[in-house]
């Protein structure tokens, strides 16, 4: 799957409604990303440039397109399926330094392009189909060695097990009062240029493309018409499979493969979550007071399962992004921000910006009685809040945001892995790489909310942090009203607050939201977005 004329069209979303219409057609998938910045892994990079960082079970830090890729499969994604050119050079440099090349003179072609080749040669046999988006736009120099890999690639395997999708704009120009098709033409003649031919294009465009306009598109990109498909938009991302059945998608694979057509894809589930989109019984508001609002993306998993937990109780979830950082200065904007919504979540984040104000939502959701749900670095504030109004320990602060009188959160130096191995860390490790990455396990106290929600005492999910509450304070806050109801199997990490004097009032020092799936919510959220349809009868 290659993308031209801009970025940003979909090319995630659109691999991963393509992967679901397989699996609704019996077939396995595996799906895959290679991008061409030159990072190891997104895990340094500013949500404002690249949005969230997806964090599978083993540790990787990746695109947020493998996100897309979950929940829409359900297929867990794995530190393998995601490589970027940075990781590609940084491999074959490695292998150079140890001499594994024999004294060969290292070149894009064939080292660099057999590198890439090997990543989408190692998911051979994990699957029926293998899915493979390429990052970027096609024109880009950085894009270049991936185009000639996935060139080699398909030559070598044949067309009877390749296929190149491509996905293009096909933009309204308001002064004609016409969709015009010559960017998409100027895309596929890009991409031949490099010797590669699609044989299936995606045309996004924002209103219907006339039979005319997919017959112009089919002649002079040399594919059959049937192989144009509208990739039209929608007004939610789980009508994709849908609309993309509707318009032949997986039956030009089927062909392509030589696969039967019929019989179709069961998309029965598909069809149950969009009427529940469409056709809510309730509606909530829920706070979103973060840091990197500007871009919604930077919370892709977070919106997403928000709207998971609505479909479940058959409610329409509105998202209200607050900044942080506009109550720090006046708490009658706090109050204007807040009192209209039915439910507040502060959300994982990076360094003392907004923290106060982070710190001041929960002291308002708190007093307030409304549904409170705090994410790793909103569990860490409700930990401050709760030690500074309710225990009376006015230093009480994080050593992220410096040294501090109460260090009530700060940096984890040393932890065992589940393979025995050591990690530690100081204020002078290197950042990429260097947090609790990846699914833990935690134990739950017995009869507590969140033992309660999950219907169990052990449970597992993914973190991605460097700071952790620090557990010598517990007996303190519990006085407080503040419950510590999950803990790392030794007890040494607190994993999981609550106050059972609140209506619904958690923090998680986990990322529930990585997990959660339009078909398989996550409990925490189904929770929380019950206890939001609840306070909105109240309000």
């Amino acid at each position: 799957m290659t993308g031209g004329v801009v970025s940003s069209l979909g090319k995630g979303l659109a691999s991963a409604a393509l992967a679901a219409l397989l699996q609704a057609r019996g077939y396995s998938v595996r799906l895959c990303k290679m991008d061409p910045y030159l990072n190891v892994d997104p895990g340094t990079m500013s949500p404002f440039q690249h949005g969230e960082v997806f964090v599978t079970d083993d540790g990787a830090e990746t695109d947020l397109d493998l996100g897309h890729y979950e929940r829409f499969t359900g297929v867990p994604a794995r530190q393998s399926d995601n490589v970027t050119t940075g990781r590609i050079y940084t491999d074959v440099l490695a292998r150079e330094r140890k001499g594994e090349y024999l004294g060969a003179t290292i070149q894009v072609v064939p080292h660099i392009t057999n590198e890439i080749q090997d990543f989408i040669r190692a998911k051979d046999g994990s699957a029926d189909f293998v899915l493979v988006e390429i990052g970027g736009t096609v024109g880009d120099i950085e894009s270049l060695p991936f185009l000639e890999a996935i060139r080699q690639f398909g030559n070598e395997v044949g067309r009877e097990r390749a296929l190149f999708a491509h996905m293009t704009l096909i933009p309204y120009i308001p002064a004609a009062g016409e969709l015009k098709t010559k960017p998409t033409q100027h895309s596929v003649k890009e991409l031949m240029s490099y010797g590669i031919r699609p044989r299936v294009l995606l045309c996004r465009a924002d209103r219907e493309i006339s039979e005319e306009e997919r017959n112009k598109i089919a002649l002079f990109c040399n594919i059959d018409n049937s192989s144009v498909i509208p990739a039209l938009d929608v007004k939610s991302i789980y009508e994709v499979p849908l609309t993309y059945h509707a318009a032949g998608l997986d039956n030009e694979v089927m062909k392509h493969f030589n696969l039967p057509v019929e019989p179709g894809p069961d998309l029965s589930t598909w069809e149950e979550i969009v009427h529940r989109v469409k056709e809510p019984e309730h509606k909530v508001k829920v706070a979103i007071v973060g840091k990197y609002i500007s871009l919604t993306d930077s919370y892709k998993s977070l919106n997403e399962a928000l709207i998971h937990g609505g479909i479940a109780n058959n409610a329409k979830v509105e998202l209200k992004f607050i900044e942080a950082e506009a109550f720090e200065k006046d708490d009658e904007d706090l109050a204007a921000h807040l009192r209209d919504c039915h439910a507040i979540l502060v959300p994982g984040a990076f360094g003392s910006r907004g923290a106060e104000g982070k710190i001041k939502a929960v002291q308002y959701a708190r007093e307030h009685k409304i549904p409170y749900f705090g994410i790793c670095f909103g569990m860490q504030m409700a930990v401050i809040e709760a030690a500074r109004h309710q225990c009376g320990i006015t230093g009480a602060n994080s050593t992220e945001f410096g040294p501090c009188e109460v260090p009530l959160i700060g940096l984890m130096t040393e932890w065992i892995a589940d393979d025995g191995s050591v990690h530690q860390r100081t204020e002078e490790t290197d950042l990429g790489g260097t947090m609790r990455l990846g699914a833990y396990p935690a134990k739950l106290v017995e009869g507590s909310r969140v033992a309660e929600i999950y219907g169990a005492t052990d449970i597992e999910d993914r973190h991605r942090h460097r700071y952790e509450v620090n557990i010598a304070y517990k007996e303190q806050l519990e006085e407080a009203g503040l419950i510590f109801s999950g803990l790392s199997p030794d007890g040494k990490l607190p994993e999981i607050v609550e106050r059972q004097d609140h209506p619904w009032f958690v923090g998680v020092q986990f990322h529930p939201e990585l997990k959660s799936k339009p078909f398989d919510p996550h409990p925490l959220f189904i929770s929380f977005i019950e206890a939001a349809v609840k306070q909105s009868g109240l309000v």
